[in-house]
């Protein structure tokens, strides 16, 4: 399922984030191979759009170190930070799209704010990122007109519109009826098959997870920290840990298997 590796590796290692004297996660090391779709894992509100936030630049982490390709993303100045951030493309769960502007205009807009191209040169860009995935025909169209999963197209439009070597979803397919999930889900393949962009995607969507997932890591809100580590059809398939069974065959915690306190220091 990977696509050849080639592109940027990121390489997190004691990683703790919260907020305030909160920690959300703690002691996170992984790596994300170049080429990869890498799941960020686990139940409502155990950190995975927090660690993912700390990933792209929004969080400054509690320890530890991201490293994207050679460099330390967060021991870098801002300015190197700005550079660097450039190489992600961002696919947040509501689309973030701004309703005042059309879809085109959506697209476009990280075109404006971050090259020097000319208007027929961001036009030409913009049609093509549109036409990627399947709305070459909706430019003119406001995102309060469009679908929930055309909204989420136009949202990987705009995160494609600087040709990024990273792209990030949180949680792509939620709000999103099965057959239009899966929809998003083909296309994010061609995008990593297509162009050997990396993906981290945060989601607890297990069509999603299984279907093009190669590698990945389970959050556990009770421990605050990794449980489990590896794709997710290997977590479902071979991982006895209870709180990831469950999840991963959506089974009541405790049927046909220890109990948590039993299992909670297992590690898959």
């Amino acid at each position: 399922m990977t696509a050849p590796t080639t592109g940027t590796t990121i390489e997190v290692s004691g990683l703790s984030v919260g907020f305030g004297d909160k920690i959300v996660q703690h002691d996170l090391s992984f790596t994300v191979t170049p080429g990869s779709i890498f799941a960020i894992m686990g139940g409502s509100g155990c950190g995975k759009s927090t660690v993912m936030k700390a990933m792209i630049g929004l969080l400054r982490p509690k320890a530890g170190t991201i490293h994207v390709g050679d460099e330390d993303y967060w021991a870098a100045s801002a300015a190197r930070r700005a550079e660097i951030g450039r190489r992600f493309g961002v696919l947040f769960q509501s689309s973030a799209l701004w309703s005042s502007m059309s879809t085109a205009e959506n697209v476009a807009l990280p075109l404006r704010m971050l090259t020097r191209l000319d208007e027929a040169s961001i036009d030409a860009l913009v049609r093509v990122k549109l036409s990627l995935v399947g709305l070459a025909s909706s430019g003119a169209v406001m995102p309060s007109d469009l679908s929930g999963g055309m909204r989420k197209r136009a949202g990987l439009a705009r995160a494609l519109a600087l040709d990024p070597d990273i792209l990030f979803f949180d949680e792509p397919a939620a709000g999103l009826d099965p057959i239009t999930a899966r929809r998003l889900d083909d296309l994010i393949l061609e995008v990593r098959d297509g162009f050997g962009t990396t993906v981290v995607m945060v989601s607890h969507e297990l069509p999603s997870l299984f279907g093009i997932c190669d590698d990945g890591i389970f959050l556990d809100a009770d421990s605050k920290t990794a449980i489990a580590h590896g794709a997710p059809q290997t977590l479902r398939d071979q991982c006895d840990h209870p709180i990831v069974h469950a999840f991963m065959t959506r089974s009541r915690l405790g049927d046909d298997q220890d109990s948590p306190g039993e299992g909670h220091d297992k590690r898959c």
